[in-house]
């Protein structure tokens, strides 16, 4: 689905996260009036489409009622022309009673993300959420009995967090059963109180490759039980890159999280056959971000080769003439660097 996204920095929020710096995050720091967002969507919008308007970076459900009512009215035009199929907004789980629930089903509100980050008290408590675990189950489903598509965000990496609190907060929300999940380890953003602990030496974020290992677990995880995953990592953005000082962002990070599962379904088959095949459209995963699997996998085993075939279904590893799901071999290929 095509999401047409207008960032509303800090706009509703009640405080700032230990993390949270959303106008030196995105290259959007103003939030933007409703005409502002009308003649913006008037010229990216098709005539027809099934997308949706997608309202980001802030607590919308906090935002003044005449704001949300001015977005949602500017909105559903669009919907309703057929120009759009919905609305999505992002919000906190604990800005989200029945009332709140009630005034966007009413509104067109098709799609609601809800910034869990972590489902462990204690990471909550460190992060400086100001919201409980239970605030997460309840928002997801009170939004889930209202009928609305539900996605859960999460953050691994946050202070207090591990890899295992990672996988328990995400096997916590897939409990739930979203219709889809975001993930976003935790980085360091010039100007938070999470800056402020990192120069400290008070926090220490993870390294790239310790946050690619525990995202390529919590995609697999996933995928086990088709979960989408529509988001792995930050989306690059200048101003982001210009304010990071230090964590887990690469502008590629999807891509690294998905060449580590191939890379573990790798070696596990590259001991058993010389040949492995892949669909066209998996080779550039399976490769590599700049081709790292092909160079790992000449060191480990340089009489291996990596080859495409369209016969092979996506998500599949052809063995030895055997087309072997991505997901059992990366499993088996374990967690490895």
């Amino acid at each position: 689905m095509r999401i047409y996204p207008v960032f509303i920095p800090h706009a509703g929020c009640p405080h700032r996260c230990l993390f949270c710096a959303q106008d030196k995050s995105t290259s959007q720091s103003v939030v933007p009036e409703a005409e502002e967002v009308d003649g913006w969507l008037e010229n990216v919008l098709p005539l027809h489409g099934d997308g949706e308007v997608a309202f980001y970076g802030g607590t919308f459900s906090l935002l003044p009622l005449d704001l949300q009512d001015r977005y949602l009215t500017t909105a559903g035009r669009f919907v309703a022309s057929g120009r759009v199929a919905g609305i999505r907004v992002s919000t906190r789980p604990d800005a989200l009673d029945d009332i709140s629930i009630a005034r966007l089903k009413s509104s067109g509100v098709t799609t609601v993300e809800i910034g869990c980050q972590s489902f462990s008290e204690s990471v909550l408590i460190a992060a400086g959420r100001g919201h409980a675990a239970t605030d997460n189950l309840s928002a997801v489903q009170r939004c889930q009995n209202a009928g609305f598509q539900v996605g859960v965000q999460l953050m691994p990496g946050l202070p207090g967090s591990s890899s295992g609190e990672a996988l328990t907060s995400l096997r916590q929300a897939l409990a739930l059963k979203p219709a889809f999940v975001r993930i976003y380890p935790t980085v360091v953003i010039e100007g938070t109180k999470l800056a402020d602990l990192w120069k400290s030496g008070d926090y220490h974020p993870w390294t790239l490759d310790e946050a690619v290992n525990v995202c390529a677990d919590m995609l697999l995880l996933c995928r086990q039980v088709g979960m989408p995953v529509i988001r792995l990592g930050l989306q690059r953005d200048p101003q982001l890159e210009e304010n990071l000082l230090a964590g887990p962002y690469h502008p590629a990070f999807g891509q690294l999280v998905r060449s580590r599962l191939w890379r573990r379904a790798l070696l596990h088959a590259s001991s058993q056959e010389q040949q492995l095949t892949v669909h066209p459209n998996d080779l550039s995963d399976a490769l590599g971000h700049r081709g790292e699997n092909r160079d790992w996998l000449k060191k480990i085993n340089p009489e291996v080769s990596l080859m495409a075939d369209k016969t092979v279904e996506r998500g599949f590893l052809r063995i030895a003439g055997r087309d072997l799901p991505l997901i059992d071999l990366s499993a088996q290929g374990g967690h490895h660097g």
